[in-house]
């Protein structure tokens, strides 16, 4: 299986808004994001970095494969 990377929260929100997820609203360290299409998704945006688990669900849920992510990163 081959890795991930490991983007930080707010690197992880510019690539979701490059693929037209709009920031909707911050509510503590969670920014809650929403395509047109109705897709909707949290990612947390503290310092650190993701972890590989949170990472892959986020992917999962929103139908992001790691190539699209690694372009958009």
């Amino acid at each position: 299986m081959s890795t991930l990377p490991r983007p930080t929260g707010k690197e992880l929100v510019s690539a979701r808004e490059r693929v037209g997820f709009v920031a909707e609203r911050t509510r503590g360290s969670h920014c809650f994001l929403r395509h047109r299409d109705g897709r909707a998704t949290v990612v947390p945006v503290g310092s650190r970095t993701l972890g590989l688990g949170l990472l892959r669900k986020i992917l999962a849920e929103r139908s992001m494969e790691r190539k699209d992510l690694l372009d958009f990163l």
